[in-house]
């Protein structure tokens, strides 16, 4: 011990100096979160739930190349379903057929090239039986005076404060009190004074202010948006805004038309709508309706699993008292049973698609 005494001694003496480093009693708590930096990255999720993200700029930069269209499909039989725009801290609630939320970190899901499936939402999520996400929101902070509205299949409505969702849970919660045989059809963040527009199967679409439904808790069953006749339901939920994007409409037995938006009136909560297309027998149910920009393609799906893109400005504009024109062919015994509006990674979106998390996405096929 006096060796080892008298050789630190003469290291302090030949090498001693004053401390650099500030020795305190308190401590830094850093997260997961705290290491990732802050980036905007582009989000996909497939028709057949594959999740993906990268950074915003490498879709900028293949814009610049100008070579073909930089949001290419992830796999040939496969196509993007949702398409958004989210800093990498940012929240995504993820909103299921059942009612449920899930909440996910844009950093957890992970990067990958273009040409790449991703990873499963069912890996992400703890989603049960044939759950499935139909609705995204991303969500910077969780604002008080903001809202997130949504509706269901048996035309109900509900509004709740943004902040409710505010605490994660792993196994999700209840965003809304669905009752027998009812489903969630879409969602989306309001600012409290929006208009909100409700299509039904039978070719008809209700416009109202979203001021005339009242905020309630998440566990509420919500209050009657729409009244439908016997055999009919909700099939999508929008929110209009002042933009330049048009409504495009589908029915079963694959016709489809372009419908400004300013053509639909508003009337009061809880009415049959006006026709926003003719559900005659030729047409068959509305099962869809979109936002959409000229410049935008679709996917459409139907029962038998054949899918058919195409671009929408081939899809005539017409009056919403009108049967529209054939957008797909089908076989005897075969419907459509949904469409997906196909952007241009980095490109314009309809103020509030995806973003808003507008609830035309594509309809479960299980729904009929």
């Amino acid at each position: 011990m006096r060796v080892i005494r008298e050789e630190l001694e003469a290291v302090a003496t030949d090498y001693g100096d004053k401390r650099l480093t500030e020795i305190v009693s308190s401590r830094l708590d850093l997260t997961r979160e705290d290491l990732i930096p802050q980036e905007e990255r582009v989000v996909t999720v497939s028709f057949s739930g594959y999740a993906k993200s990268q950074p915003l700029d490498t879709y900028q930069a293949q814009r610049r190349g100008g070579v073909g269209r930089s949001g290419a499909p992830v796999r040939e039989e496969d196509s993007i379903e949702h398409l958004l725009v989210a800093n990498s801290h940012h929240t995504i609630l993820c909103f299921s057929n059942r009612g449920r939320v899930f909440w996910l970190k844009v950093y957890e899901i992970p990067v990958a090239s273009r040409g790449a499936k991703g990873r499963p939402l069912v890996n992400l999520l703890r989603l049960e039986g044939d759950e499935r996400i139909t609705s995204l929101l991303p969500v910077g902070s969780f604002d008080a005076e903001r809202f997130v509205f949504m509706a269901t299949s048996d035309g109900t409505v509900k509004k709740t404060p943004l902040d409710a969702f505010s605490r994660p849970r792993g196994n999700g919660l209840i965003a809304i009190d669905l009752g027998e045989d009812d489903h969630l059809v879409g969602t989306a963040i309001t600012d409290g004074s929006s208009d909100v527009l409700l299509f039904s199967s039978g070719g008809k679409a209700v416009r109202f202010r979203e001021s005339e439904v009242r905020a309630m808790g998440r566990t509420a069953h919500g209050v009657r948006g729409m009244r439908l006749p016997a055999g009919q339901r909700v099939v999508s939920l929008i929110v209009p805004d002042d933009s330049a994007s048009h409504v495009l409409t589908l029915s079963a037995n694959g016709f489809g038309k372009r419908t400004v938006t300013a053509d639909f009136p508003r009337h009061g909560r809880g009415g049959q709508g006006v026709i926003a297309m003719q559900a005659s027998e030729r047409n068959g149910a509305l099962v869809g309706a979109i936002r959409v920009l000229p410049s935008d393609e679709v996917m459409l799906i139907s029962d038998q699993g054949t899918l058919l893109r195409t671009v929408v400005d081939q899809i005539s504009l017409l009056s919403r008292n009108t049967q529209g024109v054939k957008v797909m062919n089908v076989r005897d015994g075969e419907t459509l049973v949904g469409m997906a509006r196909i952007a241009e990674a980095g490109g314009p979106a309809p103020a509030g698609e995806d973003e808003l998390g507008d609830g035309g996405s594509v309809a479960d096929p299980a729904d009929g």
